[in-house]
């Protein structure tokens, strides 16, 4: 289901959808960044290395084509990739909100 339905998403939320290596953009209601990312070295934690990363994908584009390598895709608020920097080759880490 991921974000379908909702109406937005708040600065510093995001959407973690593992295992995953593309996304459709069917029924959205707004633009978010995609940033595709590998699976972390140690298999269970860690960082995980940026494999792609794609701006402001527009509502109802359609498929986002799977990318090569990714096993988890991050989906942020437009603008965050260029808020932060992010570029392919990065490695992040993953926290839960507490």
């Amino acid at each position: 289901m991921g974000l379908m339905g909702r109406r937005s998403l708040p600065t510093g939320c995001g959407l973690w959808m593992p295992g995953e290596n593309s996304i459709h953009m069917l029924f959205m209601r707004f633009a978010i960044d995609v940033v595709f990312v590998a699976r972390p070295p140690e298999g269970n934690g860690g960082p995980r290395r940026v494999v792609a990363a794609r701006s402001a994908v527009p509502p109802w584009r359609g498929i986002v084509w799977p990318v090569l390598g990714a096993y988890g895709v991050l989906e942020l608020p437009a603008g965050s990739i260029a808020a932060t920097g992010t570029q392919v080759g990065d490695e992040i880490v993953l926290e839960t909100a507490g």
